[in-house]
C-alpha cells in the first residue's frame, strides 16, 4: 500500500460545509473531478493500491446529495462511494480503473457561484513524494524546491505584422505600443521568483487568434494575458479596461463592439473562425474545464483592475465580458487588458511614453502576484516553495502576517523597511529567518 498526502487550505472551525455534488469530465488521459460546495473546506487526499483507489477527506463537511458520477469508460473512475467520518468529516472514495497522478487546487467562487475543489487525475503510476501544502502563498513543507516549477504567464501582444490594430490621431500604431508593454511585463515576470514569461508574439508579425491560443497551451501556461489599446470614435473617452470571455452575451454594448472588431480583424487577415458546432475548441469551451477556467479568469481580471487604479483612470471598475475569440482557451484562465484609449490624444501620448509603459507593467505584475498568491497550482514554487517571501492576499493585515510566521510586528516591519501598517494585495514581504 502506498499513500500520497495532499493537504488543502487551513480554515477555522465553521458550520459543516455542504458538498452539493461531484462533476466529472475527461480530456485525453486526464479525468477532472469538481466538488461543488456551499463553503470552504480543508481537505486531504491519498492513494491506495490493490485495488487502486483515491481517497478524499473533507473536514467539517457533509454530503447534501448522493455524490454519484456518470459511468464513462474513458475516465479513470470506476465507482464512487462516500460516508461520514469522525462524526463531522466526509470521506469520498473513488475506485480507479488504473493508477493516477492526482493534482488538486481550489477555485475561489465568483459571486453567486459555489466553492469548488478541483482534482485532475492523470494516468500514471510513478510514486510522488508526500507533501503538505496550503494553497495560500505561505508556509510549505516536505517538498524539495528542485522539484517545483515556475508558474507560466503567456503574454500576448495584440495584432502585429500586416495588422496594425487601432491607429491614434498622431499615427501611433496599437501593434507597436502593446508589444513594448508586453516586453516590459515579460522582463518583470522573468525576474520574479517562481514566475516565467512566454511571449506569444515577440516581434512585428501576424498571428491568427487560434495560433495564439495554441502557443499558450503548448507552453502549459497557467494564465493568458492579451494586451491591447482601445479605440472609439469619441476621442474624449479614456481609461483602461479588463475583459474576460463571455459565451452568454457581452456585459455592455462597448464590450460587444470591441469583441466583434477584434474577432473580425483576425478573419479578414486569414484567421480561421473559432466557432461552429463542428469546431473542437468551441465544443471544449462548454466542457466542465471551461467553467473552472472562467471563474479563475474572473478572479485574475478583478486583481488586475484593482492594480490598474494605481496607474490611471479605469473606465469601468468591474470586469467586462465579451465573446473574444482570443480568450477561448478551454483550460487556461485568460483575460484581455485594454491599456488605454489610443484614440484619445492624451492617452495616445501616454501609451508611447516609457514611464507609463513601465507603470502599467508594474501594475500588471502586482496583479499577477495577487492572483497567484491564491491560485498557484500545486507543484509550483509559488504554491509549495519555502516561505522566504509572503505575497499579500486581499484582506490580510501586517499584524496577522506576523502572527502567522511567529514574528514580532517590529521584526517584520524592519525586514521590509515598512514604517506603518499600510500594505496592499500583491505586495511581497520578506520573511526573516533565524540564522
Amino acid at each position: 500500500m502506498t499513500a500520497l498526502g495532499l493537504v488543502g487550505m487551513p480554515l477555522p472551525a465553521l458550520a459543516r460545509t455542504g458538498v452539493q455534488r461531484v462533476r466529472m469530465s475527461v480530456d485525453g488521459d486526464t479525468t477532472r473531478l469538481v466538488f461543488d460546495m456551499d463553503g470552504e473546506a480543508e481537505y486531504s487526499m491519498f492513494r491506495l493500491q490493490s485495488p487502486d483507489r483515491l481517497v478524499v477527506d473533507l473536514e467539517n463537511a457533509r454530503a447534501v446529495e448522493d455524490l454519484a458520477v456518470s459511468d464513462n469508460p474513458r475516465s479513470a473512475i470506476k465507482a464512487v462511494r462516500h460516508a461520514a467520518r469522525n462524526g463531522s468529516d466526509l470521506r469520498v472514495v473513488f475506485d480507479l480503473r488504473k493508477p493516477v497522478e492526482p493534482r488538486s487546487f481550489v477555485l475561489m467562487p465568483a459571486q453567486g457561484a459555489p466553492h469548488r475543489l478541483v482534482l485532475d487525475l492523470t494516468a500514471g503510476d510513478a510514486p510522488a513524494a508526500p507533501r503538505a501544502a496550503e494553497n495560500n502563498g505561505s508556509s510549505r513543507r516536505g517538498r524539495s524546491q528542485e522539484n517545483l516549477r515556475d508558474v507560466v504567464v503567456a503574454i500576448d501582444a495584440g495584432h502585429g505584422g500586416h495588422d496594425p490594430g487601432a491607429i491614434g490621431p498622431a499615427g501611433t500604431r496599437e501593434k507597436d505600443v502593446v508589444l513594448q508593454i508586453s516586453k516590459r511585463l515579460a522582463e518583470r515576470v522573468d525576474n520574479e521568483r517562481g514566475m516565467q514569461a512566454v511571449m506569444i508574439r515577440s516581434g512585428d508579425y501576424f498571428l491568427p487568434l487560434r495560433e495564439r491560443i495554441e502557443r499558450a497551451r503548448k507552453a502549459d501556461a497557467d494564465v493568458f494575458v492579451s494586451i491591447h489599446a482601445d479605440a472609439i470614435a469619441n476621442r474624449s473617452v479614456q481609461g483602461s479596461s479588463v475583459y474576460m470571455l463571455s459565451e452568454r452575451g457581452a456585459s455592455s454594448e462597448a464590450a460587444r463592439f470591441l469583441a466583434q472588431r477584434e474577432n473580425q480583424a483576425d478573419l479578414s487577415l486569414g484567421g480561421v473562425p473559432i466557432n461552429g458546432k463542428d469546431d473542437s475548441l468551441a465544443n471544449v469551451l462548454l466542457d466542465l474545464a471551461q467553467s473552472g477556467s472562467l471563474e479563475a479568469s474572473n478572479t485574475l481580471a478583478e486583481r488586475m483592475i484593482s492594480e490598474l487604479h494605481r496607474v490611471g483612470k479605469v473606465r469601468k471598475p468591474e470586469v467586462e465580458r465579451a465573446n473574444f475569440a482570443v480568450l477561448r482557451s478551454p483550460d487556461v484562465p485568460s483575460i484581455l487588458v485594454e491599456a488605454a484609449f489610443i484614440s484619445n490624444p492624451s492617452e495616445e501620448r501616454k501609451l508611447r511614453s516609457a514611464s507609463f509603459q513601465n507603470s502599467l507593467a508594474d501594475a500588471l505584475l502586482t496583479g499577477l502576484r495577487s492572483y497567484f498568491s491564491t491560485h498557484a497550482r500545486p507543484g509550483t514554487l509559488i504554491a509549495d516553495g519555502q516561505p522566504d517571501q509572503h505575497i499579500i492576499r486581499p484582506g490580510e493585515t501586517l499584524s496577522g502576517i506576523a502572527d502567522r510566521y511567529s514574528l514580532s510586528l517590529a521584526d517584520l516591519r524592519s525586514a521590509n523597511n515598512v514604517r506603518d501598517d499600510r500594505i496592499y494585495a500583491g505586495q511581497i514581504l520578506q520573511i526573516p529567518r533565524d540564522s
